[in-house]
C-alpha cells in the first residue's frame, strides 16, 4: 500500500528511480503495441491498460519495484474473444477477471504460489526469457507489399544489428565505470542520439503505430447486461485471472529472491484485481505484472514504488504530449535492452546443475520451460507442478518402511512404521502385514510415521477388519488424536494409549 515513507528517499535513489521508470516507460512502448496486433485490439487499447495496471500496481501492490502492464501471455488468452464479439465483450470480461483477482486476494488464494517447486520456477524464468527473445525477432521483419512478413535483408538488417549490438555493449560495459545512470536508459539515449545526428535510416517505434492519443474517458461496455453475455465471458475471464495472477506471482517471487525481500501476495493479488477492473472501464485490455520490464527496473537499481508510478505518469504523457518524438526512437535500441533481460533472465546456473540434481527435478525445467514456450505460463505451471508432485509421490510410496519388534512371551508383535502414508503410499504399506501368520495380538506404532489423508485412514480401518476377520486385534498407536476420532467412528479400529498421541491434523494449513 502507497505511504509516505516511499517517498522518503535520498536525492540519489530518487534519481535512479525516475530514471528507471522512464526506461520502463520507454521499453512498455513497443510491447504494449506488439501485444495490441496479437489480441487484434486498437495499439492504444493496449497502451491504456499498460498505463493504468502500472500506476495502480506501483502505488497498492504488494511488490514494490516490481512493474506490470499489457503482456503477451494475456493477449493470446483473449484474441479468440475479440475476434468473435468485439472489444466491448474484451473490457467486459477484463472487469470480470478484476473482480475474480480481487477474490483471490480476499480469500488469500495467493499462498498457494509457495506449492510451486524450484524446478518450476527455474522453468518459468528460462521459458519466459525464451519467449521475450522469440518475441524480439519479430523487429527484424518488416512488411512486403502483399502485407505479409519477411525478415530484413542486406543494408538494413546490418544497420538493426549494429545498433542491437551497440545498445548491449553500452548496458554491459556502462555499469563497470558507474552506476550513477540507469545503463538501459543511456544506451537507448544514445543509440536514439546516434541515428539522429547522422542521419541513419532504421525502423523506429512510429514504423509500428502511432502512439498519439486522449486520455480515456469512463464508460460501461456496451455489452447486453444477461446471462447470455456472461456465459460468454467467463471462461476466459476465468482463464485471464489466472494466468495473470500466476505470472504476477512468480514473477513477484523471482523478484523476492533477487532483492532479498519480501513481497504480499494477497495485496498483489487485490491490486491487481483493482487495476484490471478499472482498466476495463476505461477502455483498457488488462494486464499483470511484466518479467522483461520487472528485470529492467530492478536492474536498473529501483526498489521502490516511486520507479512504477513514473513509468506510469511518463507512459501517459507520452500518449498525450511526447508521441512525436518517442516514435522516433530506433526499436534496434529497445530490442538491444530487451536481449539484455533476456540474459539476465534466463537461470543460466540451471544449465550447470543439469547432471548434478534429480533427472525428474531436470525433466521438470525442461517441461515447463518447453510448455511456456509452447502453450502458455499457466498451462505450464500446472504440468510443473503435477509433475513435481507426482514424482514427490513416487518417491515417498517407496519410503514407508518397518521395523519389527517381538515381546518376550511372543505378544505384541509390534511393527514400527518410519515413513508417511498417504494415497500413494498404501500399497507398500498393505504388504508390510501377514494377517495370516502374525499372532494374535499386533500393534502398529506409528511414532515415526504420520497420516496425511482419508485414504491412509481407509487403509487402516481395513487392516483393521482383516485382523479381526483372523480373530485377531491389532492396535494402533502414536497415532493423532483427530486420528483416532476418525477411526473411532469408522468402527473397528483399536487405539492403544491415546492420552499419549501427538497432536496434528490430518491436513495442515500453515
Amino acid at each position: 500500500m502507497l505511504s509516505l515513507k516511499d517517498f522518503k528517499l535520498g536525492f540519489s535513489q530518487t534519481k535512479i528511480e525516475i530514471l528507471s521508470g522512464l526506461t520502463v516507460a520507454l521499453a512498455l512502448i513497443p510491447e504494449s503495441v506488439a501485444f495490441a496486433f496479437v489480441a487484434h485490439v486498437d495499439p492504444l487499447v493496449s497502451l491504456y491498460a499498460a498505463f493504468f495496471v502500472c500506476l495502480i500496481t506501483a502505488c497498492f501492490g504488494g511488490r514494490p519495484g516490481m512493474i506490470s502492464g499489457s503482456t503477451g501471455a494475456l493477449a493470446v488468452v483473449m484474441v479468440s474473444l475479440v475476434v468473435q464479439h468485439g472489444t466491448q465483450y474484451l473490457f467486459a470480461a477484463i472487469i470480470l477477471m478484476g473482480l475474480i483477482q480481487l477474490a483471490a486476494g480476499i480469500f488469500k488464494l495467493g499462498k498457494f504460489i509457495r506449492i510451486v517447486p524450484h524446478p518450476v520456477m527455474l522453468g518459468f524464468v528460462n521459458g519466459l526469457a525464451i519467449v521475450i527473445f522469440l518475441s524480439q525477432l519479430n523487429q527484424f521483419k518488416v512488411a512486403d507489399s502483399a502485407g505479409s512478413m519477411t525478415w530484413l535483408s542486406g543494408i538494413e538488417l546490418y544497420i538493426m544489428l549494429g545498433l542491437v549490438a551497440l545498445t548491449m555493449v553500452i548496458i554491459y560495459v556502462l555499469p563497470k565505470f558507474t552506476k550513477a545512470f540507469p545503463a538501459p536508459l543511456a544506451a537507448i539515449l544514445v543509440v536514439f542520439g546516434f541515428t539522429q545526428i547522422l542521419g541513419i535510416d532504421t525502423r523506429s517505434v512510429g514504423d509500428m503505430a502511432s502512439i498519439a492519443g486522449v486520455f480515456p474517458s469512463i464508460s460501461m461496455p456496451d455489452v447486453p447486461f444477461s446471462w447470455d453475455t456472461l456465459r460468454i465471458i467467463l471462461p476466459y475471464s476465468v482463464t485471464l485471472a489466472g494466468v495473470g495472477l500466476i505470472e504476477s506471482l512468480l514473477t513477484l517471487n523471482l523478484i523476492d529472491e533477487i532483492t532479498d525481500t519480501k513481497g504480499k501476495n494477497s495485496q498483489e493479488c487485490l491490486a491487481q484485481g483493482g487495476a484490471n477492473i478499472v482498466t476495463g472501464f476505461f477502455g483498457g485490455m488488462g494486464g499483470c505484472a511484466m518479467i522483461g520490464q520487472s528485470m529492467i527496473n530492478i536492474t536498473s537499481g529501483a526498489r521502490n514504488r516511486l520507479s512504477g508510478i513514473v513509468a506510469g505518469l511518463f507512459l501517459i504523457s507520452f500518449i498525450l504530449y511526447g508521441s512525436v518524438l518517442i516514435e522516433k526512437i530506433p526499436l534496434a535500441a529497445l530490442t538491444g535492452v530487451m536481449f539484455m533481460v533476456v540474459i539476465g533472465t534466463f537461470a543460466w546456473s540451471s544449465l550447470r546443475v543439469m547432471n548434478k540434481i534429480p533427472r525428474t527435478d531436470a525433466f521438470v525445467i525442461v517441461l515447463v520451460s518447453v510448455v511456456t514456450v509452447w502453450q502458455d505460463l499457466a498451462i505450464a505451471v500446472f504440468v510443473g507442478v503435477v509433475a513435481s508432485a507426482l514424482s514427490y509421490a513416487w518417491k515417498s510410496a517407496k519410503h514407508i518402511t518397518t521395523t519389527i519388534s517381538i515381546g518376550s512371551n511372543g505378544h505384541p508383535k509390534t511393527y514400527n512404521l518410519h515413513g508417511p502414508l498417504f494415497f500413494g503410499s498404501i500399497g507398500e504399506f498393505k504388504l508390510l502385514f501377514d494377517p495370516k501368520k502374525d499372532p494374535d495380538s499386533v500393534v502398529v506404532n506409528f511414532e515415526g510415521s504420520r497420516v496425511w489423508d482419508y485414504s491412509a485412514l481407509e487403509a487402516l480401518e481395513t487392516l483393521s477388519k482383516k485382523y479381526k476377520e483372523q480373530g485377531k486385534t491389532v492396535q494402533y498407536k502414536h497415532l493423532s488424536k483427530d486420528c483416532a476420532i476418525l477411526l473411532a467412528k469408522m468402527g473397528n479400529a483399536i487405539i492403544q494409549d491415546p492420552e499419549n498421541d501427538p497432536v496434528y491434523e490430518v491436513v495442515m494449513d500453515r
